[in-house]
């Protein structure tokens, strides 16, 4: 049975896990930096990429103790290479070099959303490919057939801003403070989720690709008129978002094939209000749904890891350069606005 030493350092967790291919979590130990960000009201990368420096190597060593195992045990080390803040990735898979030369172990360089798309499969032997997948985190925001490892192809992403940022961005304007998304999503059950009149970005419009930069200025109009209760506007958000997330996925299946599983992955499918929503959904579309569990929907090593294990027998060369920017389906063509970036 193969053993793979994950790596993940892109954005404010730094994190290590030891995943085998009989898909076990042996250990993983992830460090957060919400105290150090949380003065900011978001992820200042400078100090991500110092806290990611202090702290992967303790964690890589804690893990494998934890594990009772050596590097001389693992098959492959795989790191994160991108996308994401390009300071903290290159810790990270600056490190992961170090290792693969010291130890004579191949080096997998992962891409952070083929982590996050492949993260059901650890949890969930049955899910086999092809699934439609809804990629949904604080950076990106996107609609994918996947069709196997490596094989992705792009049905829609944003054209401005991503689901998790407009999350972020609600609880900075009604100063619920930082992480956002799981904030929001207390407050929002405690309101009205019609209470409020927020746009749905391009519903209804037959554009495939998503847009929060409007829902965003909305609510902060909302909350500058002294209307509405942070309750009521937390609420009306989430609904307004998923109302959006739904319509984008009725376009997404109509132009595919019929898929047998949706599959929900990244940092705001931990929101329980949005999984039972897309189950519902799947249900209703004669779809298995499929979610990792919470702790595998924000950034992790355990999915970097099992991602390396998805690709063991591959390798990449030492010289391999981290990527800021890395999509998924590189052929997919051009969104309009800042969708040209994914």
């Amino acid at each position: 049975m193969g053993l793979v030493l994950g790596i993940e350092s892109s954005c404010d967790e730094t994190a290590a896990a030891l995943v085998t291919t009989g898909r076990r979590i042996l250990a993983q130990r992830i460090a957060s930096q919400d105290e150090e960000h949380a003065p900011y009201g978001g992820v200042v990368p400078e100090i991500a990429a110092r806290a990611h420096a202090e702290r992967l190597a303790p964690i890589i060593a804690g893990v494998l103790k934890d594990a009772g195992k050596t590097l001389a045990d693992c098959d492959a080390i795989a790191a994160t290479a991108g996308p994401g803040l390009i300071g903290g990735v290159m810790v990270g898979l600056v490190s992961a070099k170090a290792l693969a030369m010291a130890s004579d172990t191949p080096l997998i360089a992962i891409n952070h959303l083929e982590g996050h798309a492949l993260s059901p499969r650890l949890v969930d032997p049955e899910l086999g490919f092809p699934y439609l997948l809804l990629l949904v985190s604080g950076g990106h925001c996107q609609i994918l057939r996947v069709e196997g490892v490596g094989r992705y192809r792009r049905l829609a992403t944003t054209i401005d801003d991503a689901l998790g940022e407009a999350f972020d961005k609600t609880a900075k304007i009604l100063g619920l403070g930082f992480p956002g998304g799981p904030a929001v999503e207390r407050l929002a059950k405690q309101g009205d989720p019609r209470a409020v009149p927020l746009p749905r970005p391009l519903v209804r419009s037959g554009e495939p690709h998503f847009s929060f930069a409007g829902l965003k200025s909305a609510v902060l109009r909302a909350h500058e008129s002294s209307l509405h209760t942070p309750e009521d506007i937390a609420a009306s958000f989430q609904q307004a978002a998923l109302d959006c997330v739904l319509d984008r996925l009725r376009i997404a299946c109509a132009a595919t094939d019929k898929m047998p599983a949706l599959v929900v992955a990244g940092g705001v499918a931990s929101n329980q209000s949005i999984r039972a929503a897309l189950e519902t959904f799947a249900k209703d579309n004669a779809m298995r749904f499929v979610a990792p569990p919470p702790a595998l929907c924000t950034d992790n090593a355990a999915m970097i890891a099992w991602a390396g294990c998805e690709r063991l027998g591959q390798s990449d060369p030492l010289d391999f350069v981290a990527r800021p920017r890395w999509p998924l389906d590189p052929s997919a063509e051009p969104a309009r606005g800042a969708g040209v970036k994914a």
